[in-house]
């Protein structure tokens, strides 16, 4: 009897077994120990420069009535001045949403979706880290936004947020979600035929991000750039520093000895795959 039925108790647990041994391997490799305590501290930081910010001075009207265009470096120049409602408007509507695609298209591909909560954990770490960037950097970079040359804005013109201009977050946050997006998808489907498309979508929508915040006056075309090449960068490493070595072809090695003038030295040692 004891024979016929063990067999039997087993049968619920087939389906789970099956779908644990066709689960894709993960590229990356990630520790709980490690990368909790990285992604809190990341948030920490991100706090740091928001009360940074927090405490910074607007200008008052005697200082916006001596701000000249000319004083812009040449590079900047052509931007001072801009304001427009409309384009700050058609920023926000392209990086709130990106920061909620990015993950959620990811979830679409069933090898990402085998490991998605690895690859959310990811996610979350590599946004911190672009908002601890831009928060640090602007709680403790006084440039103003190009709006302030001009004679619109408001109320917004004596705003401790005026003097916000580097860099760009909305740029930086719109290319850390959706490069790292692509990363994600490159690295999960090394043999697919579209992953140009994927890279190119994520390189477009950080670029129409500053588009518009370049025409609505927050930031000048240098800021942009910056926010634009932190974002990516952030969006790319990530992921990649978590690479695993069957994946990447790297190892990491101690090394040590004497040299040719009888000197000791020890260190790391690193060998990649071609």
């Amino acid at each position: 009897m004891k024979k016929h039925f063990a067999p039997l108790l087993l049968l619920p647990l087939l389906p789970l077994v099956e779908v644990q041994a066709q689960r894709a391997p993960s590229p990356y490799r990630t520790r709980f120990a490690v990368d909790a305590p990285v992604t809190a501290g990341l948030g920490a930081l991100s706090g740091v420069g928001l009360l940074l910010i927090s405490k910074k001075d607007g200008l008052n009207q005697t200082q916006l009535a001596a701000l000249n265009k000319r004083d812009v470096p040449k590079f900047d120049r052509f931007s001072a001045g801009n304001y427009s409602t409309s384009a700050q408007t058609a920023s926000d509507f392209i990086v709130y949403p990106a920061l909620l695609l990015a993950p959620g298209l990811l979830a679409l591909d069933s090898d990402v979706r085998g490991r998605y909560g690895q690859v959310l954990g990811l996610y979350l770490q590599t946004m911190l880290a672009s908002n601890a960037a831009f928060t640090l950097t602007a709680g403790n970079v006084y440039r103003y936004r190009p709006f302030l040359y001009g004679s619109e804005g408001g109320g917004k013109r004596t705003s401790h947020i005026s003097t916000n201009s580097f860099f760009a977050g909305h740029t930086a946050n719109t290319a850390a979600a959706t490069f790292f997006a692509a990363k994600v998808y490159h690295d999960f489907n090394p043999g697919s035929a579209a992953r140009p498309l994927v890279w190119g979508v994520a390189a477009l929508m950080p670029a129409a991000t500053g588009y518009f915040r370049l025409k609505a006056g927050k930031h000048f075309l240098s800021d942009n750039i910056v926010g634009y090449t932190v974002g990516a960068a952030v969006g790319i490493l990530v992921p990649q520093l978590h690479k695993t070595t069957a994946r990447t072809g790297l190892s990491v090695f101690p090394v040590q000895g004497l040299n040719v003038n009888g000197y000791a030295y020890s260190g790391l040692g690193f060998t990649k795959q071609l």
